[in-house]
Order: structure tokens, then C-alpha cells, then sequence
């Protein structure tokens, strides 16, 4: 390389700025600097900006006292439980709803910052309080602390009573949009007119039961029926074991009557034998008699006279009599009722009577058996028809019940909700800022700052653009080759 082309590249190579440099530039760029500052000043005062603001917090703890209930059919409904740690998107989802512009926008209509008293009636109005809450929503800074279950809402305003009534109007529309969003309204009347209506539904089943157990006299169809079978079933069996009876009297008559008919009914109780003393007495007397007169007649007559033949013959006979007598002596019997005759007859009697008896009896049991089967089959089915009464009764009281249960529930949490017992709670209070959000000094040195930054930056930038050479090293740099003179401008 040549020793020429080092002097060049000496004379291009661009040297650092020195202070002196920097205070030519401020001195060359003063009526910039100057503008620039009185521009920035008078924004400034125009703007407000030197003019205090208030600044008043309040912060919201987000807890969980406690659970939510699930609305279910069933009467013991589960209790949900989230558990007692808060989660990032449980403070998320609360910072979006004091963000929310339903909110902001009844916050601005209710503290006057939108300027419209009431409901805006027109497009001048609409404008107003959607500027009004565009502003708050610019105004509001609201965020979760770190590492804890507080949201903190802070709001900066000129005048400090304002700055805390906007929080404390928001703390109050939050805490109604809270309640509003996590505990619909409408909850209680919809169970309650659903109470009232099933409570209806109940008292008119129930009278159709009442009217139905009046008309048929039943007071419980499944009860009779089962005694009218059990009464039945007793009397069929009174009536099997009846005619089994029936059967073993009726043998037992055939078997007396063949009895009765081999039997006598009388008895020789005693029997005598004798001689009749009378009759012999008067045989013998008679035969004597006649011996005599034979004897007599033989004094008289030859044995072969007629009369003593006669006697002869009479005498005979009575020897014959008293013979016949003595070979035949006098029979004395004497009889009764015989009591095994009298027995089988009584017996005959008796057990015919029972007979006559069993069979009424059996066909009484019979027929009263087919009575109750008739009862039976009759309460069942009025069993049919008393059970959909009753399950239509048992139903909407069950119905009622649930209804009644979740509208006490409901009346329970919409009474606990009005009393402040929520999962978020006002941990702080907004309060009247006494003092302003930041200190005159701080105003001032943060506006000296602000101005120098922008002079000094619109000073430089106004240098840069100047398109003149002011000093001999920014023509070489510009040309790249040595500048050998230069003579002051004007002749200085």
C-alpha cells in the first residue's frame, strides 16, 4: 500500500465526539432546543399534566367459604368442591369481570363522570358515556398480586373524593355482577313456583286416593287381598279336611248299620226252672180222689163195670198229667235292652247326624272359600288402580319435597349472597387519597428531565439533518480525501 493512501485513510477514519463537539451542536441548535421546550411546555399545561392526581386503592381478597351446590334431581344434591387454593384463572376470571363494560359503563352513569344524568336518550349521550368509560377503563388499573388471592383496583383522579367514590361504586356493582354471574337470579321463584305447582299436583292425587278408599271402602287393596287369600286358603282347607270327615263318617255309619243289623235289641238278662207245686198238689188230689172212688166202685161193681173203666181212665190221665209235669218243669226267662245294641244304635244316630252336619259344613266352607277368591280377585284389581293412585300420590309428593328442599336451599344461598358471605371479599376499602399520587418535586424533575431528553434529542436531530459542513473533518470525511485549507464563514 501506498504512503498516500494511508494519509487518505487516516483523514476518512471518523473520530469520536468530543465535549466540545457536543456543546457546538447545543450551541448551533439552540433556537431547536428553545422551540422544542416551549412546545413541550405548553402541551404540557394545556394537557394538565402538572395539575395532582389522586390516587385511591382498594383491594379484593378472592376466597372460598364455601361450596356451590349442583341443582340435580335428586334431594341430597352433591356439594361441588374446588378445593381451598384460588387458581391463576380463578383471579383472571374475576380481573375480566371488573373489566367488564357493562360494569364500567354503570359505574360511569352513577358517579357523573360520562356528564349524562340517567340513561343517555340520544347518539350525543351514547358518545359521552362510551368516551366516559374508555377513559375509566384507561384509568383503572386492576391486577392480581403476585403469589396471593388479592386483587388490587386502583384509580387516579384530580379530584380525591371522586377517585374514591368510583371505587366504591365499583366495589359495589362488582360485588352485585358477581352474584349476578356465580348466583343467577330467578333461582328461587323457579323452584318455588314449581313447588307450588307440584303441591297442587299433590293435594288433587291425594284426593283422588281419599275418594277412591271412600267409594270402594279399601283402605289397603295389597293388604285385604293377601287376608282374603289367607282366609280363603283357611276355609278350602277346613273344607278338604271337612269332607275327609265327611268320608270317615259316612263309613263309619255303613259300618254301624251292618253292625246294628247282626244285633238283637234285647237280651235274656235270667232264666228259672221249677215245678209248679199247685198243679201237682191238684193232681194228686184229683188222682187220690179218683183212686178212691175206684176202690169204692170196686166194692160195688166188677173192674170191668163202665164206671170203673172210667175211673180206671181218669186215673190214667192224672198219672199222665203229673208225669208230663214232672218231665216238663216250669221255665222262668227274663230279658232287658241290650246295651251294646243301644250303643251302636246311638252311635248310628250320632254319627249320621254328624254326617248331615260335616256336609253342611264342608259345602258352607266351599262356598265361603269361592267368596274370598271373588274378594281376591276383585281387591287386586282394585290393588292395580290404588297403586297408580298411590305411585301418582307418592310422585308429586316426591317431587314436592325436591322442589321444597332446593327452594329452601336456594332461599338459604340467596340469603347468604344478600349478606355479603361470598367467595370475594373487600379487603380494603377505597378511602379519600389525602395526598397526591406524586410529590411536586418529583413533578418538576420529571418534567426537567423530560424536557432536556426531548430538546437534546431534537437538537441532535436537527444537527444530523443539516446537510451543511460545518468543520474541516466532516468535509474530509464526506470526500475522503485531505482537506489542505479552509477559510471561516463571513471572514471570521
Amino acid at each position: 500500500m501506498r504512503t498516500g493512501d494511508l494519509e487518505i485513510q487516516q483523514y476518512t477514519r471518523q473520530p469520536l465526539p468530543t465535549l466540545r463537539d457536543i456543546v457546538a451542536v447545543l450551541f448551533r441548535q439552540r433556537w431547536v432546543m428553545l422551540i422544542t421546550s416551549a412546545i413541550l411546555v405548553a402541551v404540557v399545561v394545556l394537557s394538565g399534566a402538572l395539575i395532582p392526581k389522586y390516587d385511591a386503592e382498594m383491594k379484593i381478597l378472592v376466597q372460598r367459604q364455601r361450596s356451590d351446590t349442583m341443582i340435580t334431581s335428586s334431594a341430597n344434591a352433591p356439594a361441588q368442591f374446588a378445593g381451598d387454593q384460588v387458581s391463576e384463572e380463578d383471579l383472571n376470571s374475576e380481573v375480566e369481570l371488573l373489566n367488564s363494560q357493562d360494569l364500567l359503563r354503570k359505574v360511569a352513569l352513577s358517579t357523573g363522570l360520562s356528564g349524562v344524568s340517567g340513561s343517555p336518550a340520544d347518539r350525543a349521550g351514547e358518545i359521552k358515556v362510551a368516551t366516559a368509560v374508555r377513559k375509566l377503563a384507561k384509568d383503572l388499573k386492576i391486577e392480581p398480586l403476585r403469589k396471593s388471592n388479592v386483587i388490587s383496583v386502583q384509580y387516579q383522579n384530580r379530584d380525591p373524593e371522586m377517585a374514591a367514590n368510583v371505587l366504591k361504586t365499583l366495589a359495589a356493582a362488582y360485588t352485585e355482577k358477581h352474584l349476578e354471574v356465580h348466583h343467577p337470579s330467578g333461582e328461587f321463584e323457579f323452584f318455588d313456583q314449581q313447588t307450588q305447582k307440584y303441591q297442587q299436583a299433590l293435594d288433587e292425587a291425594q284426593v283422588k286416593l281419599t275418594d277412591f278408599t271412600k267409594g270402594t271402602g279399601i283402605v289397603s287393596a295389597a293388604i285385604e287381598r293377601d287376608s282374603a287369600l289367607q282366609r280363603a286358603n283357611e276355609f278350602e282347607a277346613a273344607a278338604r279336611q271337612t269332607q275327609t270327615s265327611v268320608t270317615e263318617t259316612g263309613q263309619r255309619v255303613l259300618a254301624l248299620q251292618a253292625q246294628l243289623e247282626s244285633m238283637q235289641p234285647r237280651m235274656t238278662t235270667v232264666v228259672r226252672t221249677s215245678d209248679n207245686p199247685q198243679l201237682f198238689q191238684q193232681l194228686k188230689s184229683t188222682l187220690l180222689s179218683l183212686q178212691l172212688k175206684r176202690t169204692e166202685l170196686l166194692t160195688k161193681y166188677e173192674p170191668t163195670y163202665r164206671l170203673v173203666q172210667e175211673v180206671d181212665q181218669q186215673i190214667a190221665d192224672a198219672k199222665s198229667a203229673i208225669d208230663a209235669e214232672e218231665s216238663k218243669p216250669i221255665r222262668e226267662e227274663s230279658s232287658d235292652q241290650d246295651p251294646n245294641y243301644q250303643w251302636v244304635r246311638n252311635e248310628l244316630t250320632k254319627a249320621q247326624a254328624d254326617l248331615s252336619g260335616l256336609k253342611a259344613r264342608a259345602a258352607a266352607a266351599a262356598s265361603i272359600a269361592n267368596q274370598y277368591h271373588a274378594t281376591a280377585q276383585r281387591l287386586d284389581q282394585n290393588e292395580v288402580v290404588q297403586q297408580d293412585l298411590e305411585r301418582a300420590a307418592k310422585t308429586q309428593e316426591e317431587n314436592y319435597l325436591l322442589y321444597a328442599h332446593k327452594r329452601e336451599e336456594s332461599r338459604i344461598s340467596d340469603a347468604l349472597d344478600r349478606r355479603g358471605i361470598l367467595n370475594v371479599a373487600l379487603a380494603e376499602q377505597p378511602v379519600v387519597p389525602a395526598l397526591p399520587a406524586r410529590s411536586p418535586l418529583s413533578a418538576g424533575l420529571l418534567m426537567f428531565l423530560l424536557l432536556g431528553s426531548a430538546s437534546l434529542s431534537a437538537a441532535f436531530a436537527a444537527d444530523s439533518m443539516d446537510p451543511s459542513f460545518r468543520t474541516p473533518d466532516e468535509l474530509a470525511n464526506y470526500l475522503g480525501t485531505p482537506v489542505l485549507a479552509a477559510l471561516p464563514k463571513g471572514g471570521e
